[in-house]
């Protein structure tokens, strides 16, 4: 079981290790450490473990006092340095106390203790496991500053980069078709196997294009993937990269093609890719419609294969899409409106913390017919706060069934001719809402 002090010990034991054994990089160090020490692109040893650097890494808020009463400790109070006066009485001590989770969970401690602590602990099981540097926010960043120079940042204003430890959903949080779950599992399959497709020659593979109406998941379940795989999230609307800057679109595209190649491995995210398609029918500036070319061009020669870089587009408007578009992916991903049973299981799903007398989602999935799992969310939004209007944090059937009736109210009202101005503000999160979906959790 964990504690402060154990917490800090393993943060001065794995630092210890860490400096002494050059055969160690940075995917031995727990990400919570390395974020710490992760300074120009690279882990300097060597690893300088003072109160402050201790707090950062453990999360513990006074380090040094939890440790100050162990007999093997010791602090120079003009550094704040904090160190072991005897590190044999300090790995013993640790040893006794730490769970073998602990040590499968930091590749350091594994690659030391391995052979000295019973059960199934191995050093490059948890070196694989550990989450690679390429997940981390702070190897994102310093990538990033290499790239773009401060004449340059407005770039990085036309594209949303998550790491995948700021993605706070996983695949499991959501309620997919069966459909959409094999489809997640081919490619799952294929950046497993990367190396054996190249080897037979099959590099046109993945590129998925998401279609359906707004609400239904496209993004979250794209960015889900991100967090499950662990890989960096970039993200670009289509009209912004075509729309800004207009003397520079073929360049911003160029740029977002080369951010994701060298961010990789990641996902590289387009929505709105029916913005492709109006712009190569209509008499759209000359300059858009060339970097919507170039955009075509950058899509064919990219590849998962290569360049490690998995390809979603994602769009409302399938009907949109010309042959060209379509050509560009080799999986197409249906996210229809949920039906009954599915809107049962988003209810259940996204509930669970919540406290509500006789609840029946069965009931509430036949009185929600055609709404998508975002209006689901709102539904369930407007029920807490008109419960908090009247003090009240645990809610019934009937706030539920009444939300419907009132979410569809203003729903009625969005579409009505009559209203003049912008219909959608009557409803937060209108039909042009982001891609809420089924989660489990916030």
């Amino acid at each position: 079981m964990s504690s402060p002090e154990l917490d800090v010990v393993e943060f001065l034991l794995t630092a210890v290790i860490y400096t002494e054994n050059r055969d160690l990089d940075e995917r031995d160090l727990p990400p919570r450490y390395r974020r710490v020490f992760w300074e120009d692109g690279e882990v300097e040893r060597p690893l300088t473990t003072t109160t402050n650097t201790a707090a950062a890494a453990t999360g513990v808020d006074r380090p040094w006092e939890a440790i100050s009463g162990l007999m093997f400790t010791d602090r120079d109070d003009f550094s704040g340095k904090i160190e072991f006066s005897d590190r044999g009485m300090a790995e013993s001590w640790f040893l006794e106390r730490a769970s073998t989770d602990a040590l499968r969970d930091n590749p350091t401690l594994t690659y030391a203790f391995a052979e000295s602590v019973e059960g199934d602990i191995d050093y490059e099981t948890a070196r694989e496991q550990n989450r690679p540097i390429h997940a981390d926010r702070v190897w994102i960043d310093s990538l990033l500053e290499e790239m773009f120079d401060e004449d340059e940042q407005e770039m990085l204003d036309l594209v949303e980069i998550r790491a995948p430890e700021e993605i706070e959903m996983t695949l499991d949080d959501l309620v997919l078709t069966a459909d959409q779950e094999n489809e997640i599992h081919k490619v799952v399959k294929a950046i497993e196997h990367r190396d054996y497709l190249a080897e037979i020659g099959l590099r046109e593979i993945g590129k998925l294009l998401f279609v359906g109406p707004p609400g239904t998941g496209k993004t979250s379940v794209a960015r889900a993937l991100a967090q499950d795989l662990d890989l960096p999230f970039v993200e670009v609307k289509l009209s912004m990269i075509t729309s800004q800057y207009l003397g520079e679109t073929a360049k911003n595209v160029d740029k977002t093609f080369e951010i994701a190649k060298r961010l990789s491995p990641c996902i590289l995210f387009m929505d709105e890719f029916d913005f492709v398609a109006k712009t190569r029918s209509s008499d759209e500036h000359a300059a858009i419609k060339r970097a919507v070319n170039t955009l075509l061009k950058s899509i064919d020669e990219i590849s998962l294969i290569q360049d490690d870089v998995l390809l979603i587009g994602a769009t409302n408007h399938p009907d949109q899409l010309d042959a060209a578009a379509w050509r560009r992916f080799d999986e197409i991903v249906n996210f229809p409106k949920p039906d009954s049973g599915m809107r049962a299981d988003i209810l259940r799903i996204v509930t669970r913390r919540m406290d509500i007398e006789e609840f029946d989602p069965a009931t509430l999935a036949e009185a929600t017919e055609g709404l998508t799992g975002s209006d689901l969310r709102l539904v369930l939004r407007e029920a807490v706060l008109d419960a908090l209007t009247e003090e009240r944090t645990t809610l019934t059937q009937e706030d539920l069934l009444d939300a419907i009736e009132g979410f569809e109210e203003r729903d009625n009202l969005k579409n009505m001719d009559m209203i003049e101005g912008d219909a959608d503000a009557l409803v937060a999160g209108g039909s042009d809402a982001p891609d809420h979906t089924h989660e489990h959790d916030d």
